[in-house]
């Protein structure tokens, strides 16, 4: 890296930190702090629901994917996303926003003690902030091996550098920070992306490169199935991602419920899902020939780094390094603003008494200890592994182990269609789901990823379903919570002075 690299990514960092102090004067309780009390634009908001599905990881071990297997990297990762996200636009977007509008949700799993009961929000709370905790290390640990590989900086020292920037901006900020850094981060990857997909065409000899390369690359390359991806991963990685990116992975549901409205909520999920189908084929082309420009690579993760270095210019590099930091940053910050929330809304009140008293002053210090000691304990995670094992199977394993129970009663209790379902259902299917991966990975020692991550969302998805079915538990206060997630409140107003009844 040049003095150029340094001194934009320099700025880079200190722009993060000034958008922080500039969010902290938005931000006078936890209704700002985690949800920006529904004022963020529903453009934003869609930008940054997308951004938020990008880390470094991306750029490290699905880079190495891209490298092996060619075109099938998009397909079940970007495409899966894409039409997930678009199905969620008309089915779960709104929903979430209504539950800050009507109900005063700060938190995605606030609604799930008058939904279920108690017992079922804890459990839940506790099982995804123990997923988000160990999935946020690896992430650092991914960008730390990004800057070893472009500037030669030690892992200890690059987790420790992205660490403290990210302490600093999302504890004062909050989730006006995050949103306003994911734009920065949209812009940045915009013109990294755009300077990478344009070198690469150059190197390969021009536009024509975009259908001549195909032949030249290994066998399969341009297929959009290849090795273990198959047609029945993709299916299963849709009904997966279905699930986690409309609110089954946390952070994601806070966009829908920052947005002003539920329609405009609808309005950024589809905007996120545009972007899915259209930019990572951008970002990912050049990943797809590199085996024709950095060839006989022996650690494929190293990909994007090897065709950065050889192909953009001094400046261009730091900016791209400048994306990857961003790409983590906003995806921990993120997940360190809907954890603060678990944890100050769900469970410490549970805990703790005193913390069901605090002044609104009080619980915003609260909110900010919280999200300050989840960014570190991360770190400490990520420090301890000394950059050993950051691979794909890490982020998919951990996902399918607790992303597809803790969604399915997270999710579905949103529905009506699902309104039978109660507390025994929601424990019962979150218990097995997690029962059955434990015996699908570690005593089957099952090695297919589409049984890895297929099996223990269909358990629970059959279980919660079943059980609603043999055993209701519906009640008056629960369908009524329901049924008031169906129109925003400007139409309930409208309805009330027609002399129709409110939802």
């Amino acid at each position: 890296m040049t003095a150029l690299d340094w001194a934009i990514l320099s700025g880079y960092f200190l722009v993060m930190v000034g958008i922080g102090l500039w969010a902290k004067s938005r931000v006078h309780n936890v209704a700002d702090f985690f949800t920006a009390r529904g004022r963020i634009p529903w453009w934003l908001a869609g930008i940054s629901h997308h951004m938020s599905g990008y880390s470094a990881v991306m750029f490290v071990a699905f880079a190495a994917v891209a490298y092996n297997y060619g075109l099938a990297m998009y397909v079940w990762w970007a495409l899966t996303i894409g039409l997930g996200v678009g199905i969620g636009a008309f089915v779960f977007a709104a929903r979430w926003n209504r539950l800050r509008s009507k109900h005063g949700v700060a938190s995605p799993l606030e609604y799930l003690a008058r939904r279920y009961n108690l017992p079922t929000q804890q459990a839940l709370a506790y099982s995804g902030a123990l997923l988000k905790v160990v999935d946020i290390a690896a992430k650092w640990v991914a960008i730390s091996i990004l800057l070893r590989g472009f500037a030669g900086v030690p892992i200890i020292w690059g987790i420790l550098i992205t660490g403290v920037v990210t302490l600093v901006y999302i504890t004062l900020g909050g989730l006006w920070a995050d949103v306003l850094t994911d734009f920065g981060q949209f812009v940045i990857q915009a013109v990294a992306g755009i300077a990478m997909f344009f070198a690469f065409l150059a190197h390969l000899g021009g536009v024509s490169a975009l259908w001549t390369m195909w032949g030249d690359l290994p066998d399969g390359h341009g297929d959009p199935f290849s090795g273990p991806y198959t047609m029945t991963f993709f299916l299963a990685l849709l009904f997966i991602k279905t699930f986690e990116y409309n609110g089954g992975m946390w952070n994601l549901a806070q966009r829908y419920m920052a947005a002003p409205s539920g329609s405009a909520a609808k309005r950024s999920a589809l905007l996120s899902s545009g972007l899915w189908l259209v930019w990572p084929l951008i970002l990912f082309l050049p990943m797809f020939a590199a085996p024709l420009i950095v060839p006989g690579l022996a650690n494929a993760e190293q990909a994007y780094v090897e065709l950065a270095k050889t192909l953009l210019p001094p400046g261009v590099i730091g900016l791209v390094l400048a994306g990857f930091f961003s790409h983590t940053m906003a995806m921990v910050s993120s997940d360190a603003n809907v954890i603060s929330s678990v944890v100050t809304r769900d469970i410490a009140p549970v805990l703790v008494r005193a913390v069901r008293n605090l002044s609104e002053r009080a619980e915003l210090t609260f909110a900010r200890v919280t999200t300050f000691t989840f960014v570190v304990i991360s770190m400490v995670i990520a420090i301890s592994t000394e950059g050993q094992g950051v691979v794909l199977k890490i982020v998919v394993d951990l996902v399918a182990a607790t992303m597809g129970p803790i969604s399915i009663p997270l999710m579905l209790g949103l529905l009506p269609w699902f309104r039978r379902s109660g507390p025994t259902a929601a424990l019962v299917s979150w218990a097995a789901g997690l029962g059955v991966w434990v015996v699908v990975k570690w005593i089957m020692e099952e090695t297919s990823q589409t049984m890895v991550v297929g099996v223990p969302l269909v358990t629970s998805l059959v279980l919660y379903v079943a059980i609603g079915l043999l055993r209701p538990e519906r009640t008056a206060e629960r369908d009524t919570l329901i049924d008031s997630l169906e129109t925003d409140p400007a139409v309930d107003a409208v309805a009330v002075e027609e002399g129709r009844p409110a939802r």
